[in-house]
């Protein structure tokens, strides 16, 4: 379980400015608004654009959301939706958790 100060950074690694980048570039921030608030960095990757970083991270599908830290580090590819099944599967704190520990 995330400790209240833990800080979160993640990757979202897209293809081009398409229907399904913009989907999830909106999802990946809507997760991590719910459920880790202003404890998370989301930096977006067009594998367009440099496809050599999402080589060197070992991602060959995109959409790839990866938690980088905490570690040990975690994915999910495709379709982050529904939420919930992408935040169990980074392990992120529940929206209830995370309103519990910021009061």
């Amino acid at each position: 379980m995330a400790a209240p100060e833990e800080r979160f950074e993640l990757t979202l690694f897209v293809s081009g400015a398409t229907d399904l980048s913009a989907r999830a570039i909106a999802a990946a921030r809507a997760l991590c608004d719910l459920h880790v608030g202003g404890r998370y960095e989301l930096s977006v990757v067009d594998v367009h654009d440099d496809p050599s970083v999402a080589v060197s991270n070992g991602v060959f599908a995109t959409p790839t959301l990866v938690r980088n830290l905490p570690l040990p580090a975690r994915r999910v590819v495709g379709d982050l939706e529904p939420l919930d099944r992408a935040r169990q599967a980074l392990h992120l704190p529940a929206h209830h958790d995370a309103l519990v520990r910021l009061t």
